[in-house]
């Protein structure tokens, strides 16, 4: 308990200090107690700084910690619920659907109106977020409805794995009738990026998400069940597709806010959970759905500050920076599942 204890404030005070950070690192320094001055309201000893601060930054951090949170959490129920532990937030499509809705948008229209549409700036931002959503909700309203129809969670999984190669296959469809310049926009937007969402976006995004993950909690009783099995929950009288259809809407909601604002950010959701396992050496979604919560948000943070460290013009596609730190904990579970099944 005392470690748990331990950990958890780790995790908690980890937060604003990589966020404190954050603000004051990048291509442009600023002295940390300027951050603070700015934050708080008191003059700003550069213009410059201040606008780096409040419209740049700030927004970027409270974007990377809401991307990051949400993830995680969906990942751990996606795991729980499909009993997986290699199940991430992309596993029923969802994020392939957003993908296929910026496709239509970016590389389709490029097609039939000469890539015009990819050189508008806010109204092509706006329009990538409403297409990336809709494909994304879309998708979402298909597998909830298959979920109470379909009994076994394998063959949920194999659905959601075919819409990922059907969008995948569309997808290449386009991109071989389309030009470099709208083939070059989608890769830009497939990398994923915290900075994407700006101005009065970043309240609607962190808000939605401010909403949609406390509501998360509610299923904590319901997934320690899960973990008995199939058969005890029924014993102990849950409603197993109720329960099912609650997981997979909570976490797929969660997937397409994310993807439609920032684009498909990858591993974190997958990597977090198993983490979280490891550093609380506990199955308990009492403990490990908050704990993922903390630690998504501020892996995320550190992800973008790795992404941003001076040197770099720019930035680090924030995918690169997160496959870095996700794929090793994949690998590392495939290689214990393996050397358990040897043992047995």
């Amino acid at each position: 308990m005392f470690r748990s204890s331990t950990v958890m404030a780790a995790l908690l005070l980890s937060i604003p200090l990589f966020a404190l950070l954050n603000l004051a690192m990048g291509s442009v320094y600023i002295p940390f107690g300027d951050v603070v001055n700015i934050l708080s309201g008191g003059d700003a000893n550069s213009e410059v700084w201040y606008n780096i601060v409040l419209k740049t930054r700030l927004p970027q951090t409270l974007t990377a910690m809401a991307c990051g949170a949400g993830l995680s959490v969906a990942g751990l129920q996606m795991q729980t619920v499909f009993r997986n532990p290699l199940a991430g937030p992309s596993v029923l499509g969802i994020s392939s659907a957003a993908s296929l809705g910026v496709a239509l948008v970016v590389l389709l229209s490029g097609a039939l109106g000469g890539g015009i549409l990819t050189q508008f700036g806010v109204f092509g931002n706006t329009a990538l977020t409403l297409a990336a959503m809709a494909g994304a909700m879309s998708v979402m309203a298909l597998i909830v409805y298959l979920s109470r129809k379909v009994e076994s969670s394998v063959t949920l999984l194999v659905v959601g794995v075919l819409i990922g190669y059907i969008a995948s296959a569309i997808i290449g469809v386009l991109k071989y009738f389309s030009s470099e310049e709208d083939v070059h926009a989608y890769v830009i937007w497939g990398l994923g990026s915290f900075a994407r969402v700006t101005g009065g976006q970043v309240y609607v995004f962190t808000g939605l998400m401010a909403v949609l993950l406390p509501l998360t909690m509610l299923l904590i009783k319901p997934l320690d069940i899960l973990l008995l099995g199939e058969q005890y929950a029924r014993n102990l009288g849950l409603n197993l597709n109720r329960t099912r259809t609650l997981v997979i809407t909570s976490a797929g909601a969660l997937v397409a806010i994310v993807t439609a604002y920032c684009g498909p950010i990858m591993f974190l959701g997958l990597a977090v959970p198993h983490i979280c396992r490891a550093l609380f050496a506990t199955s308990s979604h009492r403990i490990l759905m908050p704990a993922t919560l903390l630690c998504g948000a501020s892996l995320a943070l550190l992800c973008n500050l790795i992404a941003r460290l001076p040197g770099f013009e720019g930035a680090l596609p924030i995918n690169s920076v997160t496959a870095l730190i996700g794929a090793p904990v994949a690998l590392t579970v495939l290689l214990k599942r393996k050397h358990k099944r040897k043992e047995l």
